[in-house]
């Protein structure tokens, strides 16, 4: 459903304006209302409400005893913030989530399926770097044989 990359700007009141290929899908199969939560890797995951339900689930049924899924059930879950994009295709980042992302003026929006990743530029690039150079060459069994 989301793919491509786009960069965005964030206004002075902390707002992004989805692009409209990314505005109609989430008008379509959320009716606007999205769930924006941080991320691991320093970015920030938006997701239509609908596709974000089952995943919350699953997290806050995992126990809280292993110090690991704790931690992630606090970062995904406690940071995770429903939202209404306004009329004018615009979503409201809360402070919080904008100061764990460093996000600046351009914001980088990248489809990733039933999500978008929200990036500060400079760290997206990075990011576009490392995956450049394969972790040094150390491909993931994984891609062993995956081409394109």
């Amino acid at each position: 459903m989301f793919r491509g990359v786009s960069t965005v700007s964030l206004d002075s009141k902390g707002r992004v304006v989805v692009p409209a290929r990314y505005r109609d899908a989430l008008l379509a199969i959320a009716g606007g209302r999205v769930v924006v939560t941080a991320d691991p890797g320093q970015c920030l995951l938006l997701y239509p409400l609908p596709e974000w339900e089952p995943i919350e689930k699953k997290l806050t049924g995992l126990s809280g005893f292993n110090p690991q899924i704790r931690a992630l059930q606090r970062l995904l879950v406690g940071h995770a913030h429903e939202l209404d994009m306004d009329a004018a295709g615009r979503i409201l980042l809360p402070p919080m989530l904008r100061q764990f992302a460093a996000l600046e003026k351009n914001v980088v929006l990248v489809g990733q399926g039933a999500k978008l990743e929200m990036w500060n530029e400079e760290r997206w690039q990075n990011e576009v770097d490392q995956a450049l150079t394969f972790n040094n060459g150390q491909m993931p069994p994984e891609l062993e044989g995956f081409t394109l």
